[in-house]
């Protein structure tokens, strides 16, 4: 879940020269953002699971060797 504030600020520094219509508030616009975001970030992790776990045959070495060079 993203924190909503950090949005904000985001989008309100995007914003800059942009006028938002009268009929659409700033937390509608935060709001639906972040579900957005956060869908396809769900599907990125989806993804990336499936590569990382080799599709269910995880390359238990490869692994390994990822863990000790994030260690450094």
């Amino acid at each position: 879940m993203l924190d909503r504030k950090v949005v904000r600020e985001f989008l309100e520094e995007e914003f800059m020269g942009i006028e938002i219509p009268d009929d659409i508030s700033k937390e509608e616009i935060v709001g639906t953002f972040c579900t957005y975001v956060e869908d396809d970030y769900y599907e990125w992790l989806k993804d990336n699971f499936k590569s990382f776990f080799n599709y269910g045959k995880p390359d238990w070495q490869w692994i390994r060797e990822r863990i000790e060079k994030h260690k450094k």
